[in-house]
C-alpha cells in the first residue's frame, strides 16, 4: 500500500514539473534576420558593439544619431529598390549629408549586401580591409545604420552604415 501511494505521488510530482516551463530565452537582436518585411536593425545593439570593437583598437565609441540613421535607411532603400549594391546609389555620401543640412566634419560610409543578420555583415565589415577601416576611423563619434530587405532580388538584404561626427578636426 505504501509504494502504490509513493508511486501515485512520485507521478504527481513528475506531473506538475512537466507543466512547468523556465524563462523564455530570447536570442540577442544582432541575430535576428533583416530578410523579412519590416524588420529593423537594432541601432543600439550595432553601437555598441562598434564602440566595443572600436575600444578594442583604441578609438572612442560611436552613439546612435537619428539623422545619420535616417540617411542610411534613405541609402538602403535605395540600394534595394533598384537592386543594386552602390555607394552613389542615392548620390554620394557628402552630397547626401550636405542635402540634409548634417555638419560632418568627417564621414564616412560602409555598404553591403547579402547579409541577413547585424552579426554578420558587422563581420563581413572587420574582414574586408577598407570597411575595417572606416569603421576605425579616428574621430567618428556618431552613427546611423540601416538593412532594407527587397525579397525580389539577389542579395535580399542591402545595408548602410554611416559613421561621422559633428565636431570640428583635431
Amino acid at each position: 500500500m505504501l509504494r502504490g501511494v509513493m508511486a501515485v505521488l512520485g507521478l504527481l510530482l513528475l506531473a506538475g514539473c512537466a507543466g512547468e516551463v523556465g524563462p523564455s530565452v530570447e536570442a540577442p537582436s544582432m541575430y535576428a534576420s533583416m530578410a523579412r518585411e519590416g524588420a529593423r536593425v537594432d541601432a543600439v545593439a550595432a553601437a555598441t558593439m562598434i564602440s566595443q570593437y572600436r575600444q578594442n583598437n583604441g578609438l572612442g565609441p560611436v552613439a546612435v544619431d537619428p539623422a545619420l540613421t535616417r540617411l542610411a535607411e534613405e541609402q538602403s532603400a535605395t540600394m534595394a529598390r533598384r537592386n543594386k549594391l552602390d555607394h552613389d546609389a542615392k548620390a554620394p555620401l557628402a552630397q547626401r549629408l550636405n542635402a540634409s543640412a548634417y555638419p560632418a566634419s568627417v564621414a564616412v560610409e560602409n555598404v553591403s549586401a547579402g547579409y541577413h543578420t547585424l552579426a554578420e555583415a558587422f563581420s563581413g565589415w572587420r574582414d574586408s580591409p577598407p570597411h575595417r577601416a572606416n569603421m576605425l576611423k579616428s574621430g567618428v563619434t556618431k552613427l546611423g545604420i540601416a538593412a532594407s530587405y527587397a525579397p525580389n532580388t539577389k542579395y535580399k538584404v542591402f545595408w548602410t552604415l554611416i559613421l561621422a561626427s559633428t565636431e570640428p578636426p583635431r
